[in-house]
């Protein structure tokens, strides 16, 4: 990561924390030059960053204005758990345990979930509030083969954590399919959808390092409150 990217990182979390709350304005070039040991041209590049991402305004003649921000970039190909995204990106957000349930797999939801017939399954909804409204839906079936005690104080907190710390399972990866479907009755219920015709639906197969599937998840997240974005490297031929 170059040094105007780092910069960027630290500013950014200056402000999702608030320690530069909106309408605030930055310190000027020459005191973030001085602040964080860096050349104008560093602090320059960053500030464009901070700018491209609707994180502050420049003002001709008085600085950069930190704005509102209105979306949250959501990294699709990371396999990390909504707690750990919480921290890295300093959201204001809490959980809401809707359900949690024991149930088996039945014929329809195999074909869904990956898991096999008639197996016993804890099942798992969420509701994540960010900035005070009910943003992402999430529905999670874990293994209790894998997984055998559960409870909402866990789920509440976060269910990866427990299963690689507690139960010291190695969780490796994931296959995701991405779609945008039509909002449905339960999403109107459960989420604060407004009039959003849409909303973006993640759903993972998710797998130990031994290669057991361990977990099904669907999250539906508010079009407007999220951008998707992904990482992609080219492999040398």
């Amino acid at each position: 990561m170059k040094k105007y990217q780092q910069l960027f990182k630290q500013i950014q979390k200056t402000i999702q924390n608030e320690t530069y709350a909106v309408g605030d304005f930055l310190p000027s070039e020459h005191e973030l030059m001085n602040q964080y040991q860096v050349s104008r041209d560093t602090v320059r590049k960053a500030l464009s960053l901070l700018q491209e991402e609707g994180l502050i305004k420049k003002i001709r003649g008085q600085g950069s204005q930190v704005v509102k921000e209105e979306t949250v970039n959501f990294p699709v190909s990371n396999l990390t758990s909504y707690q750990e995204l919480v921290q890295e990106l300093g959201l204001r957000s809490k959980t809401n345990v809707v359900s949690l349930d024991k149930i088996i797999i039945d014929k329809k939801s195999s074909l869904i979930t990956g898991f096999p017939e008639f197996r016993m399954v804890w099942k798992v909804v969420r509701q994540r509030v960010v900035d005070d409204l009910v943003s992402v839906l999430d529905t999670d079936y874990l293994d209790m083969e894998l997984i055998p005690n559960l409870t909402r104080q866990i789920a509440e907190q976060s269910i990866y954590s427990y299963i690689e710390d507690d139960l010291k399972l190695h969780i490796d990866y994931a296959q995701k399919e991405i779609t945008i479907d039509h909002t449905g009755d339960r999403d109107k219920i459960l989420m604060d959808i407004g009039k959003d015709p849409y909303v973006v639906s993640i759903k993972s197969k998710v797998y130990l390092q031994d290669g057991r599937q361990f977990q099904f998840t669907e999250s539906r997240h508010k079009l407007e409150k999220f951008h998707f974005v992904d990482f992609a490297k080219r492999h040398p031929k």
